[in-house]
């Protein structure tokens, strides 16, 4: 067995049991490149102060990255990725829904004031009044 091969085992017997990559790191680690990139733009444009301040943020990122790493306790760390994925995709699906429904010519879309659910309607039937399906409100509107 050679030197790579043995040192490739050390390493897996080392992460064994721990939480390694995750979305959540994923993501900080993205963080961590963009502040690094800004510190480097900052650093040649001669704006010091920035620059500084890109590099106090860099090094608390850069262990908390580590420590979410090399962490051992997987409950706490999965948790806390879960919550960045749930977070992660609600972001996402609003902002695509919204394209979705700025694209929609044919309905108009209302807020339900209570709950917050979207009600869907088509366009041109006047001043309506349109019931929530979900919480059972009313909402007076035009078309």
């Amino acid at each position: 067995m050679g030197i790579f091969q043995r040192m490739k085992n050390g390493l897996i017997r080392f992460m064994y049991g721990r939480n390694g990559m995750d979305q959540l790191n994923r993501a900080l680690f993205w963080l961590y490149i963009g502040i690094f990139l800004a510190q480097t733009v900052f650093s040649m444009l001669r704006l010091q102060t920035l620059a500084l301040i890109c590099e106090i943020l860099l090094w608390p990122l850069m262990v908390l990255i580590f420590f979410r790493m090399f962490s051992k306790n997987l409950y706490k760390r999965r948790e806390e990725n879960q919550k960045w994925v749930n977070w992660w995709w609600r972001f996402k699906s609003r902002s695509a829904g919204a394209r979705e429904r700025h694209a929609d010519k044919d309905h108009k879309y209302f807020t339900c004031k209570n709950c917050k659910t979207i009600c869907r309607v088509p366009v041109g039937k006047g001043k309506i009044i349109i019931t929530c399906p979900k919480c059972g409100a009313k909402i007076e509107a035009k078309t």
